[in-house]
């Protein structure tokens, strides 16, 4: 139908310029006459890919002469880039808006966006145009021109740069003559074809991973093989593993890794003793949950002349352990971060480091990193010290221990505690004045049976035991983080706005670095709470606007709409990453903040201490490249680790309401989209969904602007923050999703 239309538009085109009703003689068809033909056809299909063949024929020309011209011309407006050349003969308009480089973002339906730094305007590309482009890939697309009738910018991804990645979790199916791996991820829409004799012993039904090895140019389904073998799906380390697989987290340490762990040793030599600070005299504990078994950090306290006080934070020494170019130390980069699922940590350091040597357990001699403040009653740093230290912890509590303490006023080391306890309130109200956002959202926990099947849910709460040994972390990643900035100088605290603008001297370090909100982001939130009847100035900025937010906090506390704020609101922040580059931590109202206290399950902080020990020996400065690049690995990976908690979250409350298909709760309306109405139910916090297909009294439709479902002819509304009832309809846990249905108050009993 397009090739009839061009056809018949050219006879008319040939018509104006070579006379009408005759052919020109071969000698009057020039290569200028020739380029204003070609240019015809390709603007009217900016899209279309000719060869200089199936121009001919568009342009009634079939003898070799002009042919010839037809070929040349395409290539003068190659090189005058009007047009350019996908491949040997094969010709496409240039497109005005030209290329863009960018990471896919890809729909479960099989389209995706294309994500450009810099750029406003994510471009869509359709199925047909992603050539074998899948979710994350770094790809370089022609951008079309724009449509008048489309709203949306549309291209055409042209070269794969780099694959994101090239092993995917699914489960296999096995027919007489081939095996397929349905991926698991509803971003990867394309099955993968496995040759029997790369099956590697995989079962039918099993869940697995496979690698692309190959996809040939117009196949549909990418060639793969067989990697590892997971388990049998709905089995509890199956799932957990097929979890740590999606997000290219690792299962295990390699048997080198270990055998090099296994030969560090556990004893102390008084050599290495004689080279720190001695705080073993002092009294000294940890307080960490009930089930930790790696002990990053512990506490000192010892009375000083004049009401002052001596307050050390020690931190494990991996350093020591872990030297660089070592086996060990390359592990741990790659891996970056400790993975904390519903059911087990997968540690960034082999057991031998993690819970053993490294960790700071009771009664034992322990090296260490020290943050030593000389501190008054006002909770004031008057003098610092950093350095490698020897302790002895007399002590570990849990939370729960301390709280009581704290809470009683009795037990061991009560003293110590409890005067802990009375700076660590006076930092922590610092802290806020100076503009610290209070994001402390319930934490959704699992008691768990012998095989990790989910038995109840619980919600954890801080309390005064956990703030006060992250008041204390907080400040010594803060005064870390500016002895580091200062270029390695004791510099008396000031608030953040009153250092404004003072100039850094400091050398190559790692910080922890989190941006002022985008003004978009908080615009939209603001009149996301005009809902509630809440207000918030999103032009402010600064301190105010967290002193704002932090009232907004307060006033939405018990109130139904409380979650969905809170959740809204943090969506409405920045991200917080690692970089050489210290713009301060907005969240936190911190000039200056590096992660120094949990080198057994984080590498930054690790990176930290190294840098730390080497500007304390008066070192050069650092290739901020170099480090630069690490920090954009380890917040990758950082990211990669919450989104796979967040799964395994997800997971195991599918799991719990298995068995409560068809029972009736109460809920709040927790999200709205074009397809459904999310629900958290009140009692346990698992959400899912509604569809609007399955809310039969009427025909609804998702209105963004107001953020809110409405019924056509009803006018009834959906909005969040709305209490409901749903009744479960479905748990899908190879899916981790759940299905509920509206139910109405004459059904509820």
């Amino acid at each position: 139908m397009m090739h009839t239309k061009l056809v018949n538009l050219n006879r008319t085109e040939n018509a104006g310029i070579m006379g009408r009703g005759k052919r020109p003689g071969k000698d009057k068809f020039s290569g200028e006459q020739a380029a204003t033909l070609i240019m015809g056809i390709f603007g009217r299909s900016p899209r279309q890919i000719y060869n200089y063949k199936q121009i001919s024929k568009l342009l009634f020309i079939n003898d070799k002469q002009r042919r010839a011209i037809v070929n040349k011309t395409l290539d003068e407006l190659v090189t005058r880039k009007q047009l350019e050349q996908l491949g040997p003969g094969r010709y496409r308009l240039l497109s005005r808006a030209g290329y863009r480089t960018g990471s896919l973002d890809m729909t479960q339906h099989g389209y995706a966006f294309l994500v450009s730094e810099g750029s406003e305007d994510d471009v869509f590309i359709a199925r047909n145009n992603l050539k074998t482009a899948l979710d994350g890939d770094l790809v370089k697309v022609i951008v079309y021109p724009k449509r008048k009738q489309s709203s949306r910018i549309e291209g055409e991804v042209v070269d794969i740069l780099e694959r994101a990645r090239d092993t995917f979790v699914g489960t296999v199916e096995i027919s007489r003559n081939y095996a397929f791996l349905l991926p698991d991820s509803r971003k990867m829409p394309f099955d993968i074809f496995i040759p029997l004799e790369k099956l590697k012993g995989v079962e039918h039904g099993q869940k697995a991973i496979a690698r692309i090895i190959d996809w040939p140019e117009k196949v549909k389904n990418p060639f793969g093989e067989i990697v590892d073998i997971l388990g049998y799906p709905g089995e509890n380390d199956t799932e957990m593993h097929s979890i740590l697989a999606e997000f290219e987290l690792p299962i295990k340490f390699s048997a080198e890794v270990e055998a090099y762990a296994e030969n560090i040793p556990d004893g102390i030599t008084a050599e290495e003793i004689n080279k720190r600070r001695d705080f073993r005299k002092v009294n000294t504990f940890t307080i960490d949950p009930a089930d930790a078994k790696d002990f990053d950090d512990a506490l000192s306290l010892q009375p000083l002349e004049g009401g002052l006080w001596e307050v050390g934070v020690h931190i494990a020494d991996v350093s020591h352990y872990v030297k660089t170019k070592t086996i060990l130390d390359t592990e741990a980069y790659e891996r970056a971060t400790s993975v904390y699922l519903v059911d087990r940590v997968v540690p960034m350091l082999p057991e031998k480091l993690s819970n053993g040597v490294c960790s700071l357990r009771p009664n034992e001699d322990k090296l260490t990193f020290s943050a030593v403040f000389k501190m008054n009653e006002q909770g004031e740093v008057l003098d610092e010290w950093f350095g490698r230290t020897v302790i002895h912890s007399a002590r570990r509590f849990s939370y729960e221990e301390a709280q009581q303490i704290i809470e009683t006023g009795e037990g061991d080391l009560k003293l110590e505690i409890l005067k802990l306890y009375e700076i660590s309130k006076i930092l922590k109200e610092k802290r806020f004045k100076n503009g610290s956002v209070n994001f402390e959202r319930e934490e959704v926990k699992f008691h768990l049976a012998e095989d990790g099947t989910p038995t109840g849910v619980y919600f954890k709460v801080q309390k005064e035991a956990n703030w006060l040994i992250e008041e204390f972390m907080l400040l010594a990643n803060k005064r870390v983080a500016a002895f580091a900035s200062r270029g390695g100088r004791y510099e008396k605290e000031v608030n953040p706005v009153e250092a404004k603008g003072k100039k850094q001297v400091g050398k190559t370090f790692v910080y922890r670095i989190h941006d002022v909100p985008d003004p978009e982001k908080m615009d939209s939130f603001t009149r996301f709470i005009g809902k509630f009847g809440h207000t918030l100035n999103p032009q402010q900025s600064g301190r105010r606007l967290s002193i704002a937010l932090n009232k907004l906090l307060d006033q939405v506390q018990g109130k139904k709409e409380q979650n969905v704020v809170e959740m809204m609101a943090l969506r409405s922040m920045a991200k917080a990453r690692y970089s050489t580059n210290n713009i301060g931590h907005y969240g936190l109202a911190f000039k200056d903040y590096a992660h120094f206290t949990s080198p057994i399950r984080r590498y930054p902080d690790l990176m930290v201490h190294r840098l730390l020990a080497h500007y304390l020996e008066k070192g050069e400065s650092k290739n901020a490249e170099t480090y630069e690049k690490r920090c954009e690995h380890a917040s990758e990976m950082e990211r990669r680790s919450v989104n796979a908690e967040r799964a395994s979250t997800k997971y195991k409350q599918v799991e719990f309401m298995q068995d409560k298909i068809g029972k009736i709760f109460p809920g709040i309306v927790s999200g709205l989209t074009d397809w459904g109405i999310y629900v958290e139910i009140v009692e346990n916090k698992c959400e899912g969904m509604v569809s609007i297909k399955s809310i039969a009294d009427d025909f609804y439709e998702f209105n963004e602007e107001e953020y809110m479902i409405i019924g056509r002819q009803s006018g009834k509304k959906f909005e969040i923050g709305d209490e409901v009832n749903i009744e479960v309809m479905t748990a899908n846990l190879s899916r981790r999703q759940l299905d509920y249905r509206l139910v109405e108050p004459e059904e509820e009993f």
